[in-house]
């Protein structure tokens, strides 16, 4: 074999393979996959009788509630959906107001994709916010009733869904624990467990919020993998029998150029 073609077989060979690992090292990092920032300790019983403890990834727990359509709602009517949700009360003057202007923005952001995510408006005032006074609120910012519910319910039960469910008081410690108003959209995968906060007011955390919604919905699926995916651990493989082609191929040419 000569010079020329030990070269082109070399370059062959070296350029993917190079090609191949670069891109492994620097794409690793390059999708941003919001974090899970809470877990929980459970008991595991194991054979004999002995118990030991693990933590999992905490899963914001079923609430019932009454959205402004008077339709008997809950997180377990959300199976598969990303939720984007914040707590108001629609007598607020000034915040609420903006942050549901905002949240509308989102909304609007996802108008050829609805069923990938549920807005969600959790009145923290729900003595006042009726069915009607619900409706009202969400008639007046023209929002889509489908994927976006307003709702009222259990007082105890709300507050104690904010603080101990998705955690509000860490993610704004300037909460009030007696009146939950907090400027934060709150961001749960398909999986109910919390993926984040962005406040309402910053444009570019709402640009985030944007990108990560779509972001979560791809990650319920990573299980099903892509075929090029399937290919990626062997793809040194197929490289080598590429070149082992290419040597043949030029050992069969050097024979018939000799005969």
């Amino acid at each position: 074999m000569n010079r020329n073609a030990i070269l082109t077989l070399l370059a062959v060979v070296l350029i993917p393979l190079i090609g191949y690992f670069i891109a492994m090292y620097y794409s690793k990092d390059a999708v941003h996959i919001p974090r899970r920032y809470f877990y929980d300790d459970v008991v595991i019983k194991e054979s004999g009788g002995k118990t030991t403890t693990d933590t999992i990834w905490h899963k914001v727990n079923n609430i019932n509630f009454t959205n402004q359509l008077g339709q008997n709602v809950s997180l377990n009517d959300l199976k598969g959906k990303v939720i984007v949700l914040d707590f108001f009360f629609t007598r607020c003057p000034s915040v609420c107001p903006g942050l549901t202007k905002n949240m509308k923005r989102v909304q609007d952001a996802f108008v050829k994709n609805p069923d990938i995510v549920q807005f969600l408006s959790i009145s923290i005032d729900p003595e006042y916010d009726s069915v009607p006074q619900l409706r009202k609120f969400a008639d007046k910012h023209g929002v889509n009733h489908d994927s976006w519910w307003f709702v009222t319910g259990n007082k105890k039960e709300i507050y104690d869904f904010a603080f101990n469910e998705i955690k509000a008081s860490i993610a704004d410690t300037n909460v009030d624990t007696a009146f939950i108003h907090t400027e934060n959209f709150f961001l749960l995968d398909s999986n109910r467990v919390v993926r984040g906060w962005y406040n309402g007011f910053d444009t570019v955390q709402l640009g985030t919020l944007v990108r990560d919604i779509p972001i979560l919905m791809l990650e319920k699926d990573k299980h099903k993998p892509s075929v090029f995916r399937s290919f990626i651990p062997i793809l040194p493989i197929i490289f080598a029998g590429i070149a082992i082609v290419i040597l043949i191929t030029v050992w069969l040419n050097k024979k018939r150029e000799k005969n």
